[in-house]
């Protein structure tokens, strides 16, 4: 570790990368050693940051975004007239549709998709394979997420790492990669249009879930919240396992690893708009070359024209059709100069009136 340090003096970006690195593993040993503790909170917030840490330009906070996205879906459901087709696909379809879909980017046998009774989530990825939670219904959507989220990201991220010849390191999920990878992955729904309201429902309960844990809720307390809002009893226990995980289950602490995923959406949505404003969409395909965070990314990019390190060897499909991403940048980039609150009803009305529609 000392030397680690010593070597960042040098402003260096892989000494840097790896003195961030080898800190957050650290910080890491803290969290497993303090499991069953009040401490596990603490050093998980330093992972992973808390339910009130400001996000981006600090205007709005993780429990803010989390309250509004709750208050969007219960206004669709409230007013939504159509419904989707209401079925359930098992592991085992999953397993079979995920295998063939995988063939669109990786080599036969690279990924593998395995089911797996034990596990707290629907489904994980690692390098080499993709785990569903057996006895879980599944649905188009979660295919989809499944495909864009866990095995375009996840697993090709850390294929990509592993491939790099000097730097073998960017292929393994360090504790300070989780916020910038869960970010990238919720990206990658988003952009290809796998991400559904349930989705940012779901996401937004745990954020709010571990902030009423952390203001001393016990776990029956939590999972009654989730069953309020509508979750079943399987469905809200395993929620609230999420929430709890390591932490003693009779309020006051939490795992807030589960508040990155709409932080890290926020923050690699604006990294890639930033990169579209400035012409450095080859940026975005660097964050794709292993296991990184944003300021990885800036910092590491030198390393990249110096052939010190690799380009990304498999990219997501949604990333290879460069002028499509660039379309919804380039709209995205514009449209938030647009502020919702400056349109009244009246005023859209009569636009609408005048176009004849």
């Amino acid at each position: 570790m000392r030397c680690v340090r010593e070597l960042s003096v040098f402003d260096d970006p892989l000494a840097e990368y790896l003195r961030a690195t080898s800190n957050s593993y650290v910080t890491l040993c803290d969290l497993l050693s303090s499991a069953g503790t009040a401490e596990i909170t603490v050093h998980s917030r330093t992972l992973y940051g808390s339910p009130g840490d400001p996000i981006s330009s600090g205007h709005v906070d993780n429990l803010q975004a989390a309250q509004h996205f709750l208050d969007v879906g219960a206004e669709y459901y409230k007013r939504a007239t159509l419904h989707e087709a209401d079925y359930c696909l098992s592991a085992d379809i999953m397993k079979h549709e995920l295998t063939a879909r995988l063939t669109e980017v990786f080599e036969p046998d690279v990924v593998r998709v395995e089911i797996d009774p034990n596990m707290a989530s629907k489904a994980a990825a690692g390098a080499t394979r993709v785990r569903l939670r057996a006895g879980t219904c599944f649905s188009e959507y979660d295919m989809e997420q499944l495909l864009q989220h866990e095995a375009f990201v996840h697993s090709l991220t850390a294929l990509n790492g592993r491939a790099q010849p000097n730097v073998k390191s960017l292929g393994l999920g360090a504790p300070r990669t989780t916020g910038p990878q869960e970010g990238l992955a919720t990206f990658a729904e988003l952009i290809t249009g796998s991400i559904d309201i349930g989705r940012l429902e779901r996401i937004a309960l745990r954020i709010i879930a571990i902030d009423r844990a952390l203001s001393g809720a016990d776990f029956i307390e939590v999972f009654r919240y989730f069953l309020d809002a509508g979750q079943t009893e399987l469905e809200s226990f395993a929620s609230t396992m999420r929430v709890f995980r390591g932490a003693p289950t009779t309020g006051g602490s939490a795992f807030t690893k589960d508040v990155v995923y709409l932080h890290g959406l926020m923050e690699v949505h604006t990294f890639f708009r930033w990169a579209m404003q400035h012409q450095r969409l080859d940026l975005t395909r660097h964050f794709f070359a292993g296991r990184m965070t944003i300021a990885d990314v800036m910092r590491l990019d030198p390393l990249f024209e110096q052939g010190i390190l690799a380009p990304a060897r498999y990219l997501p499909p949604w990333l290879v059709r460069t002028n499509g991403l660039a379309a919804y940048l380039a709209f995205s980039v514009f449209a938030n100069r647009i502020t919702v609150d400056e349109l009244d009803e009246h005023h859209v009305f009569e636009r609408v009136s005048d176009l004849g529609m």
